[in-house]
């Protein structure tokens, strides 16, 4: 039982179900939350994929890398939603257990799970038509020389989109990390930018057209609904989760984002 006398459960199904809604969440709302809190490894991966592919054009047939794919919720998405074959990259998690993930979720003839370090990819160059990234292009991505490296994977005219979690404004321009954001993240939101910071360091390079750069509606609400739900569904980390929970509710959005960021290989 929860501390308000209603079962864990409940409060799971009622934090989730304040955000999976059909007008704003058509497609995700079709997958099990308990399924998705059990791949956890960031805030809401297919709430951000959701979003992020209105700007993006995805077809049936194409062949996607989804780089830092984690425990394989965002692939398993790609292969159903939208009819794609799917390369799942991730540095953490082993390729069985990624493959077992698509085999239980009936797409494990149209996902392939491979380990790979986002710096040394081991794919033939224009061997894919979209790369999508969500909650990962932060740890690797920011670099001046990571779009050109990254680009050489796609073919002429392909996509690129990723979602990744920003600021409202550069910690540069504020002069320090906040506090209340040092505490709990650490040195992690120096690498946290403005959608247009994105927009900026990926024209310059005259690699892509930037197609779309915005910060996500209600993002941080939507990381409080994850992180609510989270605290509720795993026992382990809940004190993790309540610092997170606390921190979220009192920025309100002032300085924590998404961005989403979507692009064509020129």
């Amino acid at each position: 039982m929860c501390a308000w006398g209603r079962p864990a459960w409940f409060v799971l199904m009622t934090a989730v179900s304040d955000l999976d809604r059909p007008d704003r969440y058509p497609r995700s709302s079709r997958y099990d939350p308990g399924w998705l809190l059990d791949l956890d490894m960031g805030p809401n991966p297919l709430w951000l994929l959701e979003d992020l592919a209105r700007d993006l054009d995805l077809r049936p047939g194409m062949r996607i890398l989804d780089l830092g794919s984690g425990k394989g919720a965002t692939s398993v998405f790609l292969a159903r939603e939208y009819g794609a074959r799917v390369v799942a990259a991730d540095w953490w998690i082993a390729p069985e257990v990624a493959a077992a993930v698509f085999a239980e979720a009936g797409v494990g003839d149209k996902v392939e799970a491979v380990r790979a370090e986002a710096h040394v990819l081991p794919f033939e160059e224009e061997s894919f038509d979209a790369i999508v990234s969500i909650d990962a292009f932060e740890y690797f991505g920011t670099a001046d020389s990571y779009l050109p490296y990254l680009v050489r994977f796609l073919r002429p005219g392909g996509q690129l989109g990723m979602a990744t979690p920003a600021m409202t404004q550069e910690v540069r321009d504020l002069g320090v990390i906040p506090p209340h954001l040092k505490q709990v993240f650490g040195w992690e939101p120096i690498a946290w930018h403005t959608a247009e910071w994105w927009r900026f360091q990926w024209e310059i390079t005259e690699l892509v057209t930037v197609t779309s750069a915005r910060l996500q509606q209600d993002a941080w609400w939507d990381w409080l609904l994850w992180s609510r739900a989270r605290a509720e569904h795993q026992v382990e980390g809940r004190r993790t989760s309540q610092t997170l929970i606390d921190l979220l509710t009192n920025d309100g959005g002032e300085l924590l984002s998404f961005a989403l960021v979507t692009a064509r290989k020129s």
